[in-house]
């Protein structure tokens, strides 16, 4: 995987932030029915190069190293810093 490889996925893909794995499957699985050689606009070609998108994505973040700092923590789960609030 280079650089530019990934970039063409995340454009292809249409993300522009934080998304989850969870959401980029979702977002694979609505591309796929539209790109699917044997859907209406359909393309083989178009097809493969999701494919091979989705791949690289799943690379990447398989690979991602997670922090697990207190600033990682509150910038993922901004909710949940302020719990005590709530219970009062």
């Amino acid at each position: 995987m280079n650089y530019d490889d990934f970039i063409k996925a995340v454009e292809l893909f249409g993300i522009i932030s934080n998304m989850s794995k969870k959401d980029i499957k979702k977002r694979y699985l609505k591309l796929s029915k539209k790109y699917h050689p044997d859907m209406s606009g359909g393309s083989n070609e178009k097809f493969m190069e999701l494919k091979n998108s989705y791949e690289i994505l799943q690379e990447y973040m398989d690979s991602y190293s997670f922090s697990f700092e207190e600033s990682e923590f509150k910038k993922q789960f901004p909710a949940f810093m302020n719990y005590k609030n709530w219970v009062k």
